[in-house]
């Protein structure tokens, strides 16, 4: 019989972390699944401990074709799922008991959700640094379809070794794309604008291990510019952007102007500028008048994107914006 859903699990030079994780898929209360291993090559030990763990538990499938590269091992795990469920998985993190148990019953009970993300935990605590703890608790604290669809453009809002989906998504909107930006963040957007419905279970069930030597910090697909490249390409592109409302843009300095370039070579017309700079003020950037922030206290509503990153700014300008009617995911969006 088929499993309920299947685990895709890419491994490349992973021996320090992967039994661990190994370890945690085996404990899982729900014991009906199938995990596809893409072995990308690894010549660190890694192979080894693949064969063991495989030759021990039937529900293990191993690919092996060699070193191809995170995105095409990750597609080609996705494209050997025979299962209606796919969860993601990364070979240093750690699955709690409950995961799939949980995701799955969600996923059955709820025909409407199409992706369900879970809420995560750092580790080890030691090492980790104040910047991605904030990323974690602002993650954490997307849950319902709205907070992730509104805030989608700030970061990615799912961490993508929680997830798990419905296999016809993958079919219809995969494979990863493979380039100079981060094939998960990029995957989400594009489900996005595409209208999936994503949520995630108000609870932890994955530890999501921080090292020295996460891809996050050392590839080129997770700098900035890929970044804000990606989130240019989609936001170009996203409905209330494009309606006939006026857009705005909170934020006139040297960074912001940059990033807002982006998304006006791809067709965006910006009519203003908002900022409390007294020395902006009254001021143009291009052809766009400056205003302080009460010109928004307007009739029709123009659509405003907040592109202040400083910390807890976002916060104070949503509040601001709140004040002169202003509904986010309706009257504006913030980017990050």
């Amino acid at each position: 019989m088929t499993p309920i859903c299947s685990i895709v699990l890419p491994v490349y030079n992973a021996v320090e972390t992967l039994s661990e994780c190994l370890d945690s898929i085996c404990q899982q209360t729900l014991a009906d699944w199938e995990l596809i291993l893409v072995n990308d090559g690894s010549d660190d030990g890694s192979s080894d401990l693949i064969e063991q763990f495989a030759a021990s538990d039937r529900r293990v499938k191993v690919i092996s074709p060699g070193r191809i590269g995170l995105v095409p091992a990750i597609n080609l795990g996705y494209e050997n799922v025979r299962t209606p469920l796919v969860a993601r998985m990364d070979a240093d993190d750690v699955m709690l008991p409950t995961r799939l148990q949980k995701q799955v019953d969600f996923l059955n009970a709820r025909a409407d959700i199409d992706v369900l993300a879970t809420q995560v935990k750092l580790f080890p605590e030691e090492i980790l640094q104040e910047g991605y703890r904030e990323y974690a608790r602002w993650q954490n604290e997307c849950l319902s379809p709205d907070e992730i669809a509104n805030n989608i453009y700030v970061e990615s809002p799912v961490a993508n070794p929680s997830v798990m989906y419905r296999r016809e998504i993958y079919e219809r909107f995969g494979p990863y794309r493979d380039g100079l930006f981060p094939e998960d963040y990029d995957f989400w957007l594009r489900l996005h604008a595409a209208g999936v419905v994503m949520t995630k279970l108000p609870e932890v069930l994955l530890h999501w291990r921080e090292s020295p030597g996460r891809a996050t910090r050392n590839d080129l697909r997770f700098t900035r510019n890929a970044f804000d490249q990606i989130r240019a390409e989609y936001l170009a592109r996203d409905a209330r952007i494009l309606s006939h409302r006026p857009v705005v843009v909170w934020g006139a300095g040297r960074k912001t102007r940059q990033r807002v370039q982006l998304i006006e070579k791809l067709g965006i017309h910006i009519s203003a500028y908002i900022d409390i700079d007294p020395n902006k003020i009254g001021g143009k950037i291009k052809q766009a008048d400056v205003h302080a922030p009460n010109w928004l206290d307007q009739s029709p509503k123009p659509f405003v994107l907040n592109y202040v990153t400083n910390h807890g700014a976002r916060e104070v300008i949503a509040a601001e914006l709140q004040e002169y009617g202003y509904q986010l995911g309706q009257d504006y969006l913030s980017v990050g």
